[in-house]
């Protein structure tokens, strides 16, 4: 029962984790320097989900999550014509970061879902140890 919690549990640190990520590259949508302020654009941050297999017990069953951050590399970043900007390149272009606001609104949303589903879990396998010891009382 306390393992359910635990995996849940899991789950919802993993999910705020890309909700956090999520904030961080919209907060970055039109970043094109670096904390140095050198132009090189924000990269977008994806959260990466993985079985916690370490923490595997064959006896009591299920897997936690686990989450690393990882830069988006492989998307090309923006690039908009604005010739007057700073840090246009020689061509008039400028280089904006690999974000797409809807996509990441759609990430969002869903992460928001997914806690959702497993505080459920939590309160649902709450409920089934209240009733387990109201049968056994």
């Amino acid at each position: 029962m306390f393992k359910t919690i635990d995996i849940s549990t899991s789950a919802l640190v993993a999910q705020r984790q890309r909700l956090n990520t999520i904030a961080g590259n919209i907060a970055n949508i039109s970043t094109t320097r670096d904390a140095d302020g050198r132009p090189n654009p924000f990269r977008r941050r994806l959260v990466v989900f993985s079985a916690d297999t370490e923490n595997f017990d064959p006896d009591r069953g299920g897997v936690g999550v686990r989450y690393r951050v990882e830069v988006d590399e492989r998307t090309p970043l923006r690039r908009v014509y604005d010739p007057g900007h700073e840090d246009a390149d020689a061509d008039g272009y400028v280089s904006y970061p690999n974000i797409n606001l809807v996509t990441e609104f759609v990430n969002a949303l869903e992460a928001s879902r997914a806690y959702e589903a497993n505080v459920a879990a939590i309160e649902i396998t709450k409920q089934m140890a209240d009733l387990s010891l109201e049968i056994l009382a």
